[in-house]
């Protein structure tokens, strides 16, 4: 005689199976959409674009075993993923501006060990007019001038520390209202900030950003409130552009809230939002993540953006041919 009750318990194991299968990129979904990034979930939604991408097997696999409900929520779970990271690939429209262009160049220097005859060759190839750099030290300050950034950009605020707490602001063009400013009350990185006086242009302020990482559980607090300590665009005001590493992603609530603002990351404008700035590091097997931003004044228009390595640094270096409004 046939083990009916086995046969019972075959198709219900396959069904608890196939729910399973579908949980966990649901969940993710659920917090990438309701911006419930809290404790280990920062860092976790750091790798949203593998997820949309990974999202496509259990759905593919669930319609082969024609399992239609939980194929279903498969379904609804890879398009909420796609349509949030996708958008990151494509160009969007820039205004129609016709001031002068400018190129910025951010770049994180692992306290001072980054190559700084590549960063000073980024500067001199691009014709950059801007450079935001952090983990600044006073070592990699005096290498970058010997080598001829003194002569390239001339105009700087500099705030250079031993350690990672370091940050600076290079421009070819006058700096003023200079300063900086400590994040996580006083005991975490500084930010370099100055007004750049751009010829035939409105003065735009420009600040090197580097918040709290989020590398450890009793650092999300102090992530979140650097984050939302950034300055607000000013849409009916001056211009502004944050440059640096932001230690998050386009899928983290905090980011998300600042370009809400009235920013525009240039590199999702430029349809290149996907391209990962940091990792692996150490040889961890950490696949990239995209947590270095250039954030521009929506009235400014991105042109391009780049990514480039810098040898000795964990994270890449983030190039934005911009152009701004008329003076005027």
């Amino acid at each position: 005689m046939a083990d009916t009750g086995s046969k019972r318990r075959r198709p219900a194991a396959t069904t608890v199976a196939c729910w399973l299968a579908v949980t966990p990129g649901a969940t993710w979904a659920a917090v990438r959409l309701l911006g419930l990034d809290h404790g280990p979930l920062v860092q976790l939604l750091a790798f949203t674009p593998y997820a949309a991408a990974g999202s496509l097997l259990p759905l593919i696999l669930l319609l082969v075993l024609r399992r239609w409900r939980p194929a279903a929520v498969a379904a609804v779970t890879t398009v909420a993923l796609v349509a949030v990271v996708a958008p990151r690939t494509f160009e969007s429209t820039p205004p129609a501006v016709t001031g002068p262009p400018v190129r910025l160049l951010t770049a994180n220097l692992l306290a001072g060990s980054a190559d700084a005859e590549a960063l000073v060759d980024l500067v001199r190839r691009h014709s950059v007019e801007v450079l935001a750099v952090q983990e600044f030290t006073p070592a990699i300050a005096a290498e970058l001038d010997r080598l001829g950034l003194d002569q390239l950009l001339p105009y700087r605020e500099l705030h250079p520390v031993e350690g990672t707490l370091g940050s600076g602001l290079y421009a070819r063009y006058p700096i003023s209202a200079g300063g900086v400013r400590q994040n996580s009350n006083g005991w975490g990185f500084l930010q370099a900030y100055g007004t750049v006086a751009v010829p035939a242009a409105p003065p735009v302020q420009v600040e090197s950003v580097h918040p709290a990482a989020p590398y450890a559980l009793d650092q999300v607090g102090s992530w979140r409130r650097d984050l939302a300590a950034q300055p607000p665009a000013t849409p009916d005001g001056q211009l502004r552009i944050l440059a640096g590493d932001f230690n998050a992603t386009l899928d983290h609530a905090p980011l998300r809230a600042l370009l809400d603002t009235g920013y525009v990351d240039a590199a999702d404008a430029a349809g290149t939002g996907l391209t990962g700035t940091w990792g692996p590091y150490d040889g961890d097997l950490i696949p990239p993540v995209t947590i270095d931003h250039v954030l521009v004044d929506r009235r400014i228009a991105v042109r391009a953006a780049a990514v480039y390595a810098i040898p000795g640094s964990d994270h890449r270096a983030v190039f934005t041919e911009l152009r701004l409004p008329p003076a005027g």
